[in-house]
């Protein structure tokens, strides 16, 4: 499974998609894709267009979003707890334990937000 990032979504779906061909990529090559509900707050937020809405909905519907609950809760505050810099992190520290949780590695265009995560496999595409 391959947990997404805000950023991924944002240079995917938005503005000229740099991600579009890697993320179509990914799907072709049957990727189990998921997004945590954190990232669909920080996507949805804005600004978006109609049309991104669209497309984030039919490739990663909200209905779907992995949801952050005590298991997860647990793991960011043991990273919290145990990284440097973790102040002012804590959306990366959630979004990185929705991944963890689930042994599952994480894409985002923000690699050193999450490098010194122990345990977190960052997905590198291509």
């Amino acid at each position: 499974m391959i947990v997404l990032d805000t950023s991924v979504l944002i240079d995917a779906l938005t503005r000229e998609r740099p991600l579009e061909p890697h993320l179509r990529a990914a799907i072709v090559d049957r990727h189990r894709l998921r997004v945590p509900a954190l990232v669909l707050y920080e996507w949805l937020r804005g600004p978006r267009l109609p049309e991104e809405i669209a497309a984030q909905e039919q490739l990663f519907p909200a209905a779907e979003a992995i949801e952050f609950g005590a298991a997860e809760a647990r793991i960011a505050a043991d990273l919290y707890r145990h990284v440097g810099r973790a102040r002012g992190r804590e959306a990366d520290l959630t979004i990185a334990a929705c991944a963890l949780a689930r042994e599952a590695v994480l894409w985002t265009r923000n690699d050193q937000d999450f490098s010194d995560l122990p345990g977190l496999e960052l997905f590198l595409p291509g």
